[in-house]
């Protein structure tokens, strides 16, 4: 079952939509669950609130797999205030954006996470907390793994922006301390590129960060989605490789 509800994000003075999902036994079965924090909720369980008309299916992937809470807030839908939310960093891109992704998680760490966790049966722990995402939501879950270690074992890096700013990325990348039992599930796809030349320059990206993520003792699954786009559709299909490898449900 899907639950909606307002939040304030302290931060930047606003209220905002969350979709939380739960197992539909949730308040019978007497278990604690994992919890994923998820970007861009509108776009992860109905078409009908999806920006672009299709959504993640991950209603129906998790009522099969009814193994977690998903706790995830719509993006801002305002000019660039989505990019500015979701980056970490400064960067020239799309005419400058200014970044304000560490507040965002901050809040997301020391407000939010408190709130679903006092109000609903989660397993608090870090082995226990996920983070995920696509697009701009993947780089700020790489984000979060790194500098927010020790509340997230695992992330979801969907095609994760990380062009727009390699640089400060991984930077942060290579001083983080890493717990050995982090996990990170790294993606990209042929079609989201333009030429052979974009797509190697992605290609070097993200390997890139999976060759720093393994250094620091994390274990990386980079995967190389064949016709794959930069959309919910594709996204979708990767589902259950991810959350396996992430919790290792069978």
């Amino acid at each position: 079952m899907v639950e909606t509800f307002t939040t304030h994000i302290t931060p930047y003075g606003l209220d905002r939509n969350v979709f939380l999902y739960l197992p539909d036994d949730w308040q019978t079965s007497g278990r604690r669950y994992p919890v994923v924090y998820m970007f861009d909720g509108h776009n992860l369980f109905f078409d009908s609130t999806a920006t672009y008309g299709t959504c993640w299916g991950l209603k129906e992937y998790l009522d099969a797999h009814p193994e977690a809470i998903v706790v995830a807030p719509e993006c801002n839908h305002e000019g660039n205030r989505r990019l500015e939310e979701y980056c970490p960093y400064e960067s020239d891109w799309f005419d400058g954006i200014h970044g304000t992704g560490k507040q965002y998680m901050d809040w997301l760490v020391q407000e939010l996470k408190p709130w679903v966790d006092a109000h609903y049966p989660t397993l608090p722990d870090r082995a226990h907390t996920a983070i995920g995402g696509s697009s701009m939501g993947g780089l700020m879950s790489l984000y979060a793994a790194a500098m927010y270690n020790a509340v997230f074992s695992k992330a979801a890096c969907l095609s994760p922006s990380v062009r727009l700013c390699m640089e400060p990325l991984t930077a942060d990348l290579r001083s983080a301390k890493l717990r050995k039992d982090t996990r990170v599930y790294l993606s990209w796809g042929e079609l989201e590129a333009n030429s052979q030349h974009q797509l190697a320059e992605y290609t070097h990206n993200a390997l890139t960060v999976a060759r720093i993520l393994t250094e620091a003792g994390a274990a990386v699954y980079p995967y190389f989605q064949m016709n794959g786009r930069h959309c919910e559709a594709d996204w979708r299909r990767q589902l259950d490789g991810c959350f396996r490898f992430l919790f290792g449900w069978n």
